[in-house]
């Protein structure tokens, strides 16, 4: 006697329909209408972007400078990502302007709404949709787009100026802050010292000028033709400099000259001259600390709105004071 058993006539497991179970129907019909042209978007803003942006430059470097064809190539890859993340955004505005007017004219909507489906449920898969597209593109801005666009200028420069430094800098400028008590009890930044440099050529500082206003006022002034930073000792080794001293009713009080010496002065202004300051080259956490390096964030290395002549003056009175005037 053989006895027989229902036979299970289960489909398989699959993780994705496990996934998608929990989803309404419309919102999967609504979802599943927005990706195609979203997916459309990506790629047709993304190829205007690239070809504006970096073709016709490339292909002009190509022909004028002689970059390379594989290194253009290269250099195109990796601005790519920049223009991916700058298209989805605007590809998402595109599905649903696309998706929710064929819903219209097809008059689903209408089908819909009397049912009594109301026009928040309605918009509601897009607005999740577009909640995860913020999310996927905050994280591809601060993971991918950052380190490729650097890449790619690193790429382009070693190629079209050989050895020659991409860090070469000129007007540095940096500004130390300390805080200080007042006498109602509260607490502000005071400007400690102003560091100068004329030129940076990768090793050096050259045309150096340090304003120090450590002690109520300006109090001394540093001139020196060249330093470096001496990373063992964590100090600035000045070259062929002159150091002044001035009293605090502003006169001058002595001078010093020295064919080297050593300050102990941050190590910031290496920093400012060294970091790119391109914002697309940069995540928040690199923002951040290269604003920490500039002090107050009020800070440039190049002119901006800094008053150079502040430098100027303080040279000519030096050297008034040192003759005599």
């Amino acid at each position: 006697m053989t006895s027989s058993f229902p036979t299970d006539n289960r489909p398989p497991f699959n993780p994705l329909r496990w996934l998608t179970a929990g989803i309404p129907v419309m919102d999967r019909y609504i979802i599943g209408e927005l990706i195609p042209p979203f997916i459309f978007g990506v790629g047709a803003f993304s190829s205007i972007g690239v070809a504006i942006g970096v073709l016709f430059d490339l292909v002009r470097k190509i022909t004028e400078a002689g970059l390379p064809l594989t290194l253009a190539l290269e250099v195109f890859l990796l601005k790519l990502p920049y223009f991916i993340s700058l298209s989805l955004p605007m590809s998402m505005l595109l599905a649903c302007l696309i998706v929710y007017s064929r819903l219209s004219s097809d008059s689903e909507l209408i089908a819909l709404r009397s049912c009594g489906v109301s026009i928040y449920r309605l918009v509601l898969p897009a607005v999740l949709l577009g909640l995860m597209m913020t999310g996927i593109t905050f994280l591809f801005n601060e993971a991918v787009v950052p380190a490729a666009n650097y890449r790619a200028s690193q790429t382009l420069d070693r190629a079209l100026k050989g050895n020659e430094p991409a860090f070469r800098e000129k007007n540095i400028l940096y500004q130390e802050f300390h805080k200080e008590t007042l006498p109602s009890g509260e607490r502000e930044s005071a400007l400690s010292r102003i560091f100068y440099a004329r030129e940076f050529d990768g090793k050096q500082m050259k045309g150096l000028t340090i304003l120090d206003f450590s002690q109520n006022g300006l109090n001394q002034i540093v001139v020196a033709a060249t330093a470096i930073w001496n990373s063992t000792q964590q100090t600035w080794d000045f070259f062929n400099g002159t150091t002044y001293t001035i009293a605090p009713d502003g006169s001058f009080q002595g001078i010093l000259r020295y064919k080297q010496q050593q300050l102990q002065l941050p190590r910031a202004p290496l920093d400012l001259a060294t970091a790119t300051t391109d914002p697309i080259e940069l995540n928040i956490a690199q923002i951040r600390q290269y604003l920490a390096t500039t002090g107050e964030g009020g800070n440039e290395k190049r002119n901006g709105s800094f008053d150079f002549g502040l430098i100027r003056k303080s040279r000519f009175r030096l050297h008034a004071l040192y003759l005599g005037w």
